[in-house]
């Protein structure tokens, strides 16, 4: 989960054999237990469906699911969804992340906090 900026708020890798709905709703959990003012969350098409209504329902938060115009051909920017792929795309500048090299789902959460404290402090540095 990340914020307007791509910057990392919650990370949880679970197995494969978890469907990402599934697994949302402990990303979620997490998310409102650390930010308890957080009352809007944009999601991908995917996670659209019972979520939804769980979110509404246990979390008492708004989920607001991303979707493509219809009627659109070829690459088409979805607002507020770039924002996730352009994060992907700076924790796959990291080597330790540009493959599955670990054995536990908790090794790859520390990689993934690892990447973004140093894209953090790179800026930061930056700034100085």
């Amino acid at each position: 989960m990340v914020d307007v900026l791509g910057l990392l708020l919650v990370v949880i890798v679970h197995s494969a054999g978890i469907q990402d709905r599934d697994g949302a709703q402990q990303v979620l959990t997490a998310l409102v237990a650390r930010f308890p003012r957080l009352q809007l969350i944009w999601a991908d098409g995917g996670y659209a469906g019972q979520l939804v209504t769980w979110v509404t329902t246990m979390l008492q938060r708004t989920l607001v699911i991303v979707k493509r115009p219809r009627h659109t051909q070829g690459f088409q920017g979805l607002q507020w969804r770039w924002i996730v792929e352009r994060t992907f795309g700076w924790l796959n500048r990291s080597r330790r992340l540009s493959k599955d090299f670990e054995a536990l789902p908790e090794t790859t959460e520390t990689w993934i906090r690892i990447a973004m404290i140093h894209l953090m402090v790179r800026r930061l540095a930056a700034r100085a």
